[in-house]
């Protein structure tokens, strides 16, 4: 299945939106509990919205994957580690 095509693989976009959502559920179940003083609600709350985030974060990631801003081209990475290794 290729959604879209970048420089990170699917499963590492994959793997990356949970470890990020698995933070975020915590964060979420933590300011649930603050809000509510409630043990119920706030699992109720992080649980549902962590699928939804999941999805929403591959997705947000597959498409960041497409823009070369940032990236550098090959050349100039190259140039870079030259660079680097010439000023060592």
């Amino acid at each position: 299945m290729f959604l879209f095509r970048g420089r990170e693989s699917h499963p590492r976009s994959f793997v990356k939106a949970v470890s990020w959502r698995t933070l975020g559920s915590i964060d979420t179940f933590i300011l649930g509990f603050l809000f509510t003083s409630d043990i119920k609600t706030a699992g109720s709350i992080a649980g549902t919205e962590v699928v939804t985030k999941i999805l929403l974060y591959y997705f947000h990631e597959r498409l960041w994957a497409l823009v070369p801003w940032g990236h550098g081209g090959r050349q100039e990475q190259q140039d870079a580690l030259t660079a680097t290794v010439t000023q060592s």
